[in-house]
């Protein structure tokens, strides 16, 4: 897939599926700018691809706070004069009980896997739009969903109703805003091998259950869902919006009740 033509925003890029998104787009030929609130860990991961011959820039942003979202937009279009493809890819995680979850625990999560990805697609939206009006050139908007969009957790209660809240949000943004030319749709990753999977499947038990719930008996690989960001982001995927991917190695089509 040939990105070469692009300019990428990646939230999250640090580390994780986001970091390999940020790198697949780069080896592409896309023009990549890191955005994450790490901003030793960013900086590391653009040296990293400039290194191996990509373009890339990094910019510390919080996607939560508008402002931050503002300079990271301005950012890019100071530097690249355009932006092509958004990766709505940051998130959090707060594992706790339902009953003893506080207010502001939620709120916190909410803030930053679900606001953050309205507050960062609405501004790279208005400058797509604006693009589009001045000389045709569409746009491309991938939000980072979840498996966890479809079913529960119950100790993940507000990283659960997120990526629910965040496919409709796909699904809202892709009717909106498809007359400016600009497609958006979801990946729902399952099982990947990232630090945020690690911290919730720390133990033998919970290792167990991830395979048992996972028809094709393994782990997902970051790079394979940069995969399906590349081909989202292509002209092969010229006639989808509005869809969510999971990329789940089958777990949502096996019926299957895991204990523990």
């Amino acid at each position: 897939m040939d990105l070469g033509d692009k300019v990428a925003i990646v939230t999250g890029a640090a580390r994780g599926i986001g970091y390999a998104c940020a790198q697949r787009f780069a080896r592409e030929g896309a023009r990549v700018m890191l955005a994450d609130i790490d901003e030793k860990a960013g900086a590391e991961a653009a040296s990293v691809i400039r290194d191996a011959g990509g373009d890339a820039q990094f910019v510390a942003c919080d996607v939560s706070d508008r402002l931050g979202v503002h300079n990271l937009i301005a950012a890019t279009l100071e530097s690249h004069e355009r932006i092509d493809v958004l990766i709505n890819n940051a998130a959090i995680v707060h594992s706790e009980d339902f009953l003893d979850l506080s207010e502001t625990a939620f709120e916190r999560v909410m803030k930053v896997n679900l606001t953050g990805a309205f507050i960062t697609g609405q501004a790279a939206a208005r400058a797509m739009k604006r693009q589009f009006e001045d000389d045709q050139r569409q746009g491309v908007i991938i939000n980072m969903s979840s498996v966890n969009a479809e079913v529960a957790i119950p100790d993940q209660v507000p990283y659960v109703v997120a990526k629910g809240g965040l496919n409709q949000l796909t699904r809202v943004m892709a009717v909106a805003l498809a007359k400016y030319g600009i497609r958006v749709n979801a990946i729902g990753p399952g099982s990947v091998s990232t630090g945020m999977l690690r911290a919730v499947n720390a133990d033998d038990a919970g290792r167990a259950r991830l395979m048992s719930r996972t028809p094709m008996g393994r782990v997902g690989s970051p790079d394979e869902i940069a995969g399906v960001a590349a081909f989202l982001a292509s002209d092969d995927a010229s006639y989808i919006t509005g869809e969510c991917i999971y990329a789940d190695g089958g777990r949502l089509a096996l019926n299957l009740t895991v204990e523990g």
